[in-house]
This record gives C-alpha cells, sequence and structure tokens, in this order.
C-alpha cells in the first residue's frame, strides 16, 4: 500500500441494474415490424407483376 492510502477509509458502494424485458413489449414491437415488411413485399410483388409488365 501507498502511505498516502492506507490511513483512508474508502466504502464503495455498489449499484446494480437490473434490465426488464417486456415480452409483451417486445411481442408486439416484432408484429409491427413483421406487417412492415409483409406490405413492403406486397407492394414489391405488385409492383413486378402487374405493373412493371406494361411498359
Amino acid at each position: 500500500m501507498e502511505p498516502s492510502t492506507k490511513d483512508r477509509s474508502v466504502e464503495v458502494e455498489r449499484t446494480e441494474v437490473h434490465r426488464k424485458s417486456d415480452s409483451s413489449l417486445v411481442a408486439s414491437t416484432f408484429i409491427k415490424y413483421a406487417a412492415y415488411i409483409i406490405i413492403i413485399f406486397g407492394i414489391l410483388y405488385f409492383l413486378v407483376r402487374y405493373v412493371f409488365p406494361m411498359f
């Protein structure tokens, strides 16, 4: 030990962070983005199948 620190009493405070994962929030977010992806692929399918052959 260093002479300057052996006379001091230091208390270390530890804090623990617990992450709460709300499974219903995760599921609803997954459903929302899955719906976005399905809609985008539906629009792309429509464009490729019906609009592009007209040109």
